[in-house]
């Protein structure tokens, strides 16, 4: 099942299988890309809770969700994926100190970048959080102005 809210950074789809969030999908969105999404369905209870707790998230009201979750993906970009559910609400972390988090050399930043563009579930799972080592935005699967205004909510949050 699926549905679709606005929001600060366009419209977002939020697919749900098996009673828990498979992905939040960036507008424009990608029918034909495999990935099995069922009927739209706005009342189903998982996709109405996820779609408040993004409301929230956007208000500024929320800092840290609580959604039963479900990403598809290999074991290292799970274990990614888990990493970037510690980085805090308005901080960020570098790719080589996700890589060291997971006990791995610098050389596996890559490697992380890489399943951090995988991450099917943007937002919830805070992939916008991780930037370059020398503080800059790379790449966003998103698109880097998405990842930019995602930042700016969280920082003026806090101040």
């Amino acid at each position: 099942m699926w549905t679709v809210m606005p929001s600060p950074v366009g419209d977002l789809r939020i697919v749900e299988h098996g009673g828990a969030i498979t992905a939040i999908e960036f507008s424009p969105f990608r029918d034909h890309d495999g990935r099995p999404r069922g009927d739209r369905d706005d009342t189903h209870p998982v996709l109405v809770e996820c779609t408040r707790q993004l409301r929230a998230y956007f208000d500024r009201d929320l800092k840290e969700f609580d959604l039963p979750l479900d990403p598809s993906g290999s074991s290292f970009q799970k274990s990614v994926w888990a990493q970037l559910l510690k980085i805090g609400y308005g901080d960020t972390a570098s790719y080589g100190e996700i890589a060291k988090r997971l006990g791995k050399s610098n050389a596996a930043s890559r490697a992380v970048g890489l399943a951090n563009g995988s991450n099917p579930i943007p937002i919830v799972i805070p992939c916008h959080r991780v930037i370059g080592a020398d503080g800059t935005l790379t790449g966003y699967a998103g698109g880097v102005e998405r990842k930019q205004a995602l930042l700016e909510i969280e920082q003026d949050a806090l101040f």
